[in-house]
């Protein structure tokens, strides 16, 4: 699967609405290649070169099975991030340019997930039911 977005360019630094910086929603999301029998979609967005290792701003599963996810759209399922919120956070690096990892899963079935599910317990679930998967990376750095 292919993941692009109006709003990064992989390798390419992320607008700062997408960020704390600025209005903190998720980018839109064009997926393209979805193998056939995918029943639902799931994305995890991770910061890799976060201090403590890997950081998780958003996961969210259960996503219709559509070639676009529309900006600033919270998900009907959306778990636990590292910031211990549910739903999306955006970068907010505190030092230099980080690498932020938009990952797409495509599943041949809808997961049964309580809201409090964190990024570990999503992996979990989805083992054994993954189609497909794409990844963009966009960066970030602040003023």
């Amino acid at each position: 699967m292919t993941v692009s977005s109006s709003g990064i360019n992989s390798k390419e630094f992320l607008g700062p609405q997408y960020t704390c910086d600025g209005a903190n929603f998720n980018p839109s999301l064009d997926i393209s290649g979805i193998p056939k029998g995918t029943q639902s979609l799931a994305i995890t967005m991770e910061d890799p070169d976060a201090p403590g290792g890997n950081f998780i701003h958003w996961i969210a599963w259960n996503i219709a099975v559509n070639s676009h996810i529309k900006e600033a759209r919270p998900m009907e399922a959306e778990g636990i991030n590292d910031f211990r919120m549910h739903g999306y956070r955006g970068p907010c690096p505190s030092y230099g340019t980080h690498h932020y990892v938009f990952n797409v899963y495509a599943l041949d079935t809808l997961l049964d997930l309580h809201r409090d599910v964190r990024e570990p317990e999503l992996k979990a679930a989805m083992n054994g039911h993954i189609l497909g998967f794409g990844r963009l990376t966009g960066l970030y750095k602040r003023k």
